[in-house]
């Protein structure tokens, strides 16, 4: 298996993670999605921001909720990581105004959490 199959295959598991983690337990942080997927280091945090990259992607090409805003980092007081807002922006979902940006995460939370 390629990596770029690998990627798309732990994508795979993390949406039906996320789709069926009960709603009293999100959002769950990068780590905690690591440890559910029984990803070993090294890279086990990149392996899953790269997974919630590709699910970025998927969401806005189908024109979803990001099911990624279901994640957050245990630094980011309650938001993800700045990649996820980088991305956001990049796919013309989040406004470029860094100030604007956790009002439109939660937003997005809120719309992921319903639509799943």
């Amino acid at each position: 298996m390629n990596a770029d199959s690998r990627n798309a295959y732990l994508a795979a598991q993390v949406r039906k993670i996320l789709e069926t983690t009960p709603e009293a337990k999100l959002p769950v942080t990068y780590q905690q999605l690591a440890e559910v997927l029984g990803l070993s280091p090294p890279r086990t945090i990149q392996r899953v921001a790269m997974a919630l990259e590709a699910l970025m992607r998927e969401d806005a090409e189908q024109r979803r909720p990001f099911i990624a805003a279901l994640v957050i980092s245990r630094r980011g007081e309650g938001l993800p990581a700045a990649g996820f807002f980088d991305l956001a922006v990049e796919l013309g979902r989040f406004p470029p105004d860094p100030a604007q940006h956790a009002s439109a995460y939660h937003a997005e939370f809120r719309q992921a959490l319903a639509q799943r």
